[in-house]
């Protein structure tokens, strides 16, 4: 795995002593990985990941750079002041992160990576300091395409008043190797045989070459030389 960064002034960490749902959240989907490969949709389940629940979510590219909540947690209807439930992901951020945002969530879905953000909400009136981080893990859906993604959003301080939004302080895209599924090569090694014996071999090979010895004349068999 590989990583990149843009660095201005991270967030803080979690408290000491807290269970931090961001790290309870990557090693459940780590347990779920069989080697290299991207867990599907249909592994994840709400019971590996209870005391984090109210947090996480699941987000669906339905665009280049660009993904909805297909599900979320009770506090991103604290944070927004509404049900996100098939909202942008990037209603949660100020208009000027929403472009950065765009370019890495193409980066999850399309390295993939795993993605950790460092966000400021913007304070005013009713509006307290407040940070968070922000976890996106890429899932597989349940055809095998890169278009889910799980994740989790960590806030410290106090909501105030409702909707807020987030600057991006600094980001983490850790690349992953693009594994084949574990399944895969056993069924292509299976299909060979059929391949070749095929009453219709034009479609997987190219044509045969003509052979342009003297008419009337089959072609010699080939022989070894040493």
């Amino acid at each position: 795995m590989t990583m990149f960064s843009d660095d201005t002034n991270p967030a803080a960490a979690p408290t000491k002593g807290r269970i931090d749902p961001l790290a309870q959240v990557r090693a459940y989907w780590e347990a779920l990985r069989d080697g290299d490969t991207i867990p599907l949709r249909s592994q994840i389940s709400p019971r590996g990941i209870e005391s984090a629940l109210s947090c996480t979510f699941l987000i669906e590219r339905i665009a280049p750079g660009l993904a909805r909540f297909r599900i979320a947690g009770m506090a991103f209807s604290d944070l927004m002041g509404m049900e996100v439930r098939g909202m942008p992901l990037s209603a949660l951020f100020s208009p000027e992160a929403r472009p950065i945002l765009a370019s890495k969530l193409e980066t999850v879905f399309h390295s993939p990576a795993i993605l950790t953000m460092d966000l400021i909400a913007n304070s005013g009136i009713c509006r307290p300091d407040m940070t968070a981080r922000m976890l996106i893990l890429p899932v597989r859906d349940n055809n095998g395409a890169m278009g889910i993604g799980l994740g989790c959003l960590d806030m410290t301080g106090k909501i105030g008043r409702s909707p807020r939004r987030f600057d991006i302080a600094h980001s983490t895209a850790t690349m992953l190797v693009r594994a084949t599924p574990p399944d895969a090569q056993p069924r292509r090694k299976a299909l060979a045989p059929q391949l070749v014996s095929s009453a219709k071999p034009r479609e997987f090979a190219e044509p045969a070459a003509r052979f342009d010895g003297c008419p009337g004349k089959t072609p010699p068999y080939l022989r070894l030389v040493e």
